[in-house]
């Protein structure tokens, strides 16, 4: 969530001698490997290997980040390698144990509390992007600076694989693969729920990749578009958190569909992007709204998911899924920028893709009532 500072700064000093669209993907291929390795860290999870994972991937993100550190300047392919490939393999094999595990210590409001553990990486987004700029563009410099953000978060990873413990043991016989992928085949309202997540994801990512770029290409000032995506991911943090209290009156699938139609809505406001107040106002609202959809990833394919002993392989199948919307969504935004920035072309676009999205969503709880 903290890409588009990286992006603001590669395209403006790091990497100069490549597109937006090129370094755009960098941040969407590290999305596309934090989704589609669900796959590997689901199936993983599901056979008991959760405190493996954790542990394994700890180590990778943090070497992944030592090596960012040493990436020199226009040499793209250090930066999208540690960055792109490393952290998001990483990241990908982390998210899913992190969030599963939850689910075995709560029945009853299992959904908020999920919601709940999932507002963290809001809280660090608020965090670590003020952190980044002014280390990045500081006198500290690139690569000091990647170092301290890779220690603060090897302090963090540290101390979650003391605190991460499965309470179930995993089953003796757990659901294979190809049995899982057959079941959701034929589960209508876990199509639509994936079909949306895949295709709002194209969407979803524009902001969090351009919104900083966009405001100092529109002449605002320095200081304030370091801090628009601080903004958009505070607002992103108080939605995730009272995404838990939303769906305990409106349920899971209202308040997603909710969150969906509001960022699509936010999405085509981007083209009217011109002044100090509509960055802010639309970096409010859009975080607001995007914070409640992160947080219901996994809440929602919980209820899609009738038995928990295939919550991992159904959250890696539509991860996987969704890694297709996060791997082509940014770059193709890049591409229709071009090089001189034709910021309304971005706006319509991923409008559109976040409008398909949220339909899908309402056809998912239109079939979920009818069952």
């Amino acid at each position: 969530m903290s890409f588009g500072v990286y992006q603001d700064f590669y395209a403006r000093t790091y990497i100069t001698n490549q597109s937006p669209s090129t370094i755009a993907w960098i941040g969407s291929v590290n999305a596309f490997l934090f989704e589609i390795c669900g796959l590997i860290s689901g199936q993983l999870y599901d056979r008991g290997y959760c405190r493996q994972l954790v542990i394994g991937a700890s180590l990778l993100q943090v070497i992944s980040l030592f090596m960012l550190s040493l990436a020199k300047p226009d040499q793209y392919y250090q930066v999208f390698l540690s960055q792109g490939i490393g952290s998001g393999c990483a990241a990908g094999l982390l998210y899913i144990p992190t969030m599963a595990v939850v689910s075995q210590y709560f029945r009853k409001r299992r959904e908020l509390v999920m919601t709940f553990v999932a507002s963290g990486a809001c809280l660090g987004a608020v965090v670590h992007p003020i952190m980044l700029n002014n280390t990045l563009n500081g006198r500290i410099g690139f690569a000091n600076g990647v170092r301290a953000s890779a220690g603060l978060i090897s302090g963090l990873l540290f101390i979650a694989c003391f605190l991460i413990k499965p309470r179930v043991a995993p089953s003796k016989a757990p659901t294979t693969f190809l049995t899982t992928a057959k079941k959701c085949a034929h589960d209508p309202a876990y199509i639509f729920g994936t079909a949306g997540l895949t295709i709002f994801a194209i969407g979803f990512y524009y902001p969090l990749f351009y919104l900083q770029l966009d405001s100092a290409m529109h002449g605002l000032s320095k200081t304030f578009s370091f801090y628009s995506l601080v903004i958009m991911n505070t607002s992103s943090f108080v939605g995730q958190l009272t995404s838990g209290l939303l769906v305990e009156y409106f349920g899971v699938p209202g308040v997603m569909t909710f969150s969906t139609f509001a960022g699509t809505v936010l999405l085509f406001s981007l083209t009217g992007l011109r002044t100090l107040a509509s960055v802010v106002i639309i970096g409010i609202l859009y975080g607001y709204s995007a914070g409640i959809f992160q947080a219901l990833w996994a809440p929602v394919l919980a209820v899609l998911s009738p038995d928990p002993s295939d919550l991992g392989a159904r959250m890696g199948i539509s991860y996987a899924f969704m890694a297709l919307g996060g791997l082509i969504g940014p770059p193709i935004s890049g591409a229709l920028l071009t090089g001189d920035y034709i910021w309304w072309r971005g706006a319509v676009f991923n409008g559109i893709m976040g409008a398909i999205g949220c339909s899908c969503f309402i056809a998912m709880q239109v079939v979920l009532q009818a069952g």
